[in-house]
């Protein structure tokens, strides 16, 4: 099991001040807070993709570079990356790159984001969403995977006698999460890959979320990768933690009541009770947490939100404190008490390595994610 943190990189005013970072100060503050998650003992740190105010990280792969330089553990990778607007042979040559600069601690999450201007500003028609997730990852996929590419598709020109370079790490391509908050399609291309699914269930309420994850274990099964509980699946959260749980809900209620994602609609009482989010004591957070195993089965990985709604820098390293020292240490005894051997790892590097060595040798190492494409046609 797996746990980390990802950030949507708003610059958001602090309504207990008013004061705003400036873009500099805020993309400082969102790499501090990826040493502070390896520092504190977590497995990941994940960053969005965003072209728009108020949103800073327009290039993931630069930031994620920089951080490789400064940590020696953690996983690095995408909470979105827009399989939708970016050039799949961008892609391919960005993360290959990354993931030679960070030792292979690197994998993506493809989503679609939930900006609809960023279509038109890159050129595609947000009417082709779903279309261009389909037909740009079965290109990245691709490319990923064969030296030299003959490709002809509907969205962009055609590939002749084409290598990306440079090749990934080991032959081994990054580890893919498909993520989604609503479209059944993307759980379907995630499971036709064997790919994990992320759902980032952070805004809605869980039966949504429990459908979409039910589809995605059962066609991964279909698709022949393994059973329905060995299918790679990550979740989403936002917490908020104080040694008392009135302190932090009375410290968090202007934060949330602000916040431009969900600020001027339910009640922190109303969303808290709806969704995973969390406001209260570690312990809270312990027990909610735990609750998710139930709802959605075994899974890989659990991100959480935490440095968003203009929360300033010193109170999320506090969070980060609380997180890696009284909160995942818990967590990961917890979730491994009647976890089944055949239920997989979260995905690394090593391990997907491991599993294309013992592939080539015709063996199947258990509790190792798969990661083999199915055969059977996407539609």
């Amino acid at each position: 099991m797996q746990f980390g943190i990802f950030t949507v990189g708003d610059v958001t005013p602090d309504p207990t001040n008013g004061s705003t970072p400036s873009e500099y100060e805020r993309i400082k503050a969102m790499v501090a807070i990826a040493r502070k998650a390896e520092e504190v003992g977590l497995d990941v740190f994940a960053t969005g993709e965003h072209h728009n105010p108020p949103f800073v990280p327009s290039s993931p792969t630069t930031m994620l570079g920089y951080i490789a330089a400064q940590t020696e553990r953690l996983i690095l990778s995408t909470s979105t990356t827009l399989i939708t607007t970016n050039d799949p042979v961008k892609i391919a040559e960005d993360f290959a790159m990354l993931q030679h600069l960070a030792d292979g601690r690197v994998d993506l999450m493809l989503g679609r984001g939930n900006t609809g201007p960023v279509y038109p500003w890159f050129g595609q028609d947000i009417r082709q969403g779903i279309p261009l997730a389909i037909e740009n990852y079965a290109l990245l996929h691709q490319l990923w995977r064969e030296d030299v590419v003959d490709w002809e598709g509907t969205f962009r020109t055609p590939l002749q006698g084409f290598t990306s370079t440079p090749r990934p790490l080991d032959g081994v391509a990054p580890f893919v999460w498909h993520g989604s908050i609503r479209s059944p399609e993307i759980a379907e291309q995630a499971a036709y890959y064997g790919d994990g699914f992320f759902a980032n269930n952070i805004f809605w309420p869980k039966e949504h979320f429990i459908r979409l994850i039910d589809l995605y274990r059962r066609r991964f099964a279909h698709y022949g990768h393994g059973t329905p509980e060995q299918a790679v699946v990550g979740l989403g959260g936002q917490v908020f933690m104080r040694k008392n749980s009135q302190d932090a809900v009375r410290e968090f209620r202007p934060y949330f009541d602000n916040a431009p994602v969900y600020g001027h609609g339910p009640s922190l009482e109303e969303f808290t009770e709806q969704t995973p989010l969390t406001v209260g004591s570690p312990q809270d957070v312990i027990d909610k947490t735990l609750t998710f195993r139930e709802s959605f089965g075994d899974y890989q990985r659990q991100l959480f939100l935490m440095d968003h709604a203009g929360l300033p820098l010193k109170t999320v390293l506090e969070q980060l404190d609380l997180l890696g020292e009284e909160v995942v240490p818990v967590l990961r005894r917890e979730f491994a008490v009647g976890r089944p051997a055949e239920v997989p790892a979260g995905p690394t590097h090593a391990a997907l390595v491991a599993r294309a060595a013992a592939d080539a040798n015709g063996a199947a190492p258990s509790g190792e994610h798969t990661g083999r494409a199915g055969t059977d046609t996407l539609a």
